[in-house]
C-alpha cells in the first residue's frame, strides 16, 4: 500500500515534464531529457550599419526681432566724434605740459603737429586763441626764442594777406602798423602763391604758401588762460 502511494505522484511527474518545456527566470532551458541544462548566451555585437539617407528638411523657423540698429549706429558715430575730440585735446595737453612762452600779457604754445595754416588758425582758435601774432619786439622776441629752444627753425604764425593781396594783417583782423620784422626781400610772394606767413629762429617773417603743412605756435590772453 505504501508504495503505491509513492508510485503516483512520480508517475505524474513524468508525464508534466514530457509535456512541458521547463525555462527559468534566468534564460535557462530545460530540454526533454531530464536533468539537463542549456544555457543561452549573447551573440557577438554585429557591424555598424551604413549611415541612412538624409531626412526631410524641416519647417521655417519662426521670425527673428527686427534689429534696432539706426539709434546703435548714431550711437557710435557719436562716440568716434568724442574719441577723436579727447585724443586731440590729450596732444594739446602734452604740449601744454612740455612748456609754454609768456609775456606779460600773451601766453604762447609751441603746437609741434604739422598742419596747414588755415587747420593751423582753427587748431588755435578752438581752444580759445589765434595764430600768434607778434605785435612788438618782445613778443617777437618770445616767439623767436621759443622756436631756436625746441630745435626748429620755423613756425606758421598769425600773418596773412589773404583777404587783399599786398596788404598783410593779423589774423584777429587788426592792421600791422608800427611793428614789423620780415627778412630783407620779404615779402616778395614768390609765384604768386605766398600769402601766409613764418617766423624762422632768428625771429625774421617770411611770406610763404599757406598749404605746406609745419608746426605753429597759439597765442592767448593771458587773462583768459
Amino acid at each position: 500500500m505504501r508504495g503505491e502511494k509513492l508510485l503516483l505522484p512520480m508517475i505524474l511527474l513524468s508525464a508534466l515534464t514530457s509535456l512541458l518545456p521547463i525555462q527559468t527566470s534566468y534564460g535557462q532551458h530545460l530540454t526533454d531529457e531530464p536533468c539537463t541544462v542549456q544555457i543561452l548566451v549573447p551573440g557577438l555585437k554585429g557591424i555598424k550599419g551604413d549611415v541612412g539617407e538624409p531626412g526631410p528638411r524641416g519647417p521655417n523657423g519662426e521670425p527673428g526681432v527686427p534689429c534696432e540698429c539706426t539709434p546703435m549706429r548714431k550711437m557710435i558715430g557719436e562716440m568716434d566724434i568724442l574719441v577723436a575730440q579727447l585724443s586731440s585735446e590729450l596732444k594739446f595737453i602734452k604740449n601744454a605740459v612740455a612748456g609754454i612762452k609768456e609775456t606779460d600779457s600773451k601766453v604762447y604754445l609751441l603746437v609741434k603737429e604739422e598742419k596747414r595754416y588755415s587747420d593751423a588758425e582753427g587748431y588755435c582758435q578752438t581752444r580759445g586763441g589765434h595764430l600768434a601774432m607778434p605785435k612788438d619786439e618782445g613778443a617777437n622776441t618770445a616767439i623767436a626764442g621759443y622756436i631756436s629752444d625746441a630745435g626748429l627753425s620755423r613756425v606758421y604764425i598769425g600773418i596773412h594777406d589773404l583777404d587783399r593781396e599786398g596788404v598783410f594783417t593779423y589774423v584777429d583782423l587788426s592792421p600791422m602798423t608800427t611793428f614789423s620784422k620780415w627778412r630783407k626781400g620779404e615779402p616778395n610772394n614768390a609765384y604768386d602763391d605766398e600769402d601766409c606767413t613764418e617766423m624762422v629762429a632768428s625771429g625774421e617773417w617770411i611770406d610763404v604758401a599757406c598749404n605746406p603743412t609745419m608746426y605753429f605756435v597759439c597765442e592767448f590772453d593771458k587773462d583768459s588762460v
